[in-house]
């Protein structure tokens, strides 16, 4: 038996800590004698569990060494090297943006203001904000910290840089959550998507090409190639993007240079786009529109349950909800099943959802090819017995 990793067809291995402590365990005992006392609670014993621990720590770095070379295995920095290799880059950390209303004495000249939310997270403002005659106005307002900061209406009411003449400050609609850091799993699929750049495939290789644009969160491709309306209302001998995030002008661009001629393409964003021969081509595509859900969850509580343990149930229900693919249903048994997994401190009664504004129902919910669930974690409610 050898200590080190071995590569074979199907990649690397080494053997366990385990595995090597009793090869040395053999290796001692063939020199010195079978009888020698090589239990844990012996020198030598814990010599031996010394060199095995350091010999298991370098096969596991010879493995991650050689994992990172792969998109599949790579992780971290190692991944964010190998995707250059695609023209991608790994998406850094947007901020929160929310529209706030400010209210003070007309003339009023608010430099560099900074507020804040009901959980403390800042807010910067623009660098001068000037009160019109209205004695208000509508400004937008920038996360100090990057990241997926949630800030429902009307919690953004803090001043944090008091200026006089500036009195009160709001937000009347839910803060735009900027995103995260993205992650080593959804780097990976984004990479093996843009593979199908070069493909043969139309529609796959204008997915690809979307796949690696900046700025894009999610999207979804449709073609219709009979010679009427389907049942999505696209247009016969037509493409359809649905597309979350990135800049309309790339996008487009990305449709006119890939899409056959006389392929037509649908949607309500439109851009013009000039082809190389200088003739201008219209491009169509589709924004997802947001459907804010709304849900009620009912437990029945055991010795041990704490308020953190809420705050995970909600947390993981509304990230579960608001990462789904555009147009993918939510499945009552999937949010159930979810919710029960957190803790084994309470028991899931029911849950009900909804479309905001419409009655919750312990049902499924489905939506058209153009729409995306989103759950906040204020419009989730739990009830406890």
């Amino acid at each position: 038996m050898t200590l080190a990793p071995t590569i074979t067809a199907t990649g690397i291995t080494a053997p366990t800590y385990e595995e090597i402590y009793a090869a040395l365990q053999d290796a001692y005992r063939s020199i010195y004698g079978q009888d020698a006392y090589l239990a844990p609670d012996s020198q030598d014993g814990q010599w031996i569990g010394i060199q095995a621990a350091a010999i298991n720590d370098c096969n596991a770095a010879a493995i991650a060494i050689y994992n990172a070379y792969s998109p599949a295995t790579a992780q971290g920095t190692a991944l964010s090297n190998q995707v250059k290799l695609n023209g991608l880059r790994r998406k850094i950390a947007t901020n929160s943006e929310a529209t706030v209303l400010l209210v003070g004495t007309v003339g009023t000249v608010i430099g560099a203001g900074l507020i804040a939310d009901a959980n403390g997270q800042q807010w910067s403002l623009p660098p001068n904000v000037v009160i019109p005659t209205a004695g208000q106005i509508l400004v937008n307002a920038t996360a100090v910290q990057p990241g997926n900061l949630v800030a429902p209406a009307g919690t953004i009411t803090r001043i944090m840089t008091p200026t006089l003449g500036w009195q009160t400050v709001t937000n009347p609609t839910a803060a735009t959550p900027g995103d995260p850091v993205e992650t080593d799993a959804t780097l990976r699929s984004r990479q093996s998507t843009s593979t199908a750049g070069p493909s043969t495939s139309l529609l796959e290789g204008i997915a690809g090409a979307v796949a690696a644009l900046s700025g894009i969160k999610d999207f979804r491709f449709y073609e219709n190639d009979t010679g009427a309306a389907d049942a999505n209302g696209i247009p016969g001998h037509s493409i359809c993007l649905v597309c979350e995030g990135g800049d309309p002008v790339e996008i487009a661009t990305v449709i006119a240079r890939r899409k056959t001629p006389g392929t037509g393409t649908y949607g309500t964003t439109t851009e013009v786009i000039v082809d190389s021969t200088g003739v201008p081509v219209t491009i169509n595509f589709l924004r997802p529109t947001v459907v804010r859900l709304t849900l009620r969850l009912a437990l029945q509580l055991h010795p041990g349950y704490l308020s953190t343990t809420q705050d995970a149930i909600v947390a993981a229900l509304a990230d579960y909800v608001s990462s789904l693919p555009i147009g993918s249903p939510v499945y009552l048994n999937k949010l159930i099943g979810l919710a029960d997994s957190i803790d084994p401190t309470y028991n899931v009664v029911s849950i009900v959802d909804a479309r905001f504004p419409n009655a919750m129902l312990p049902a499924d919910l489905l939506f058209a090819f153009n729409e995306r669930p989103s759950l906040d974690v204020a419009d989730i409610t739990v009830v406890t017995s």
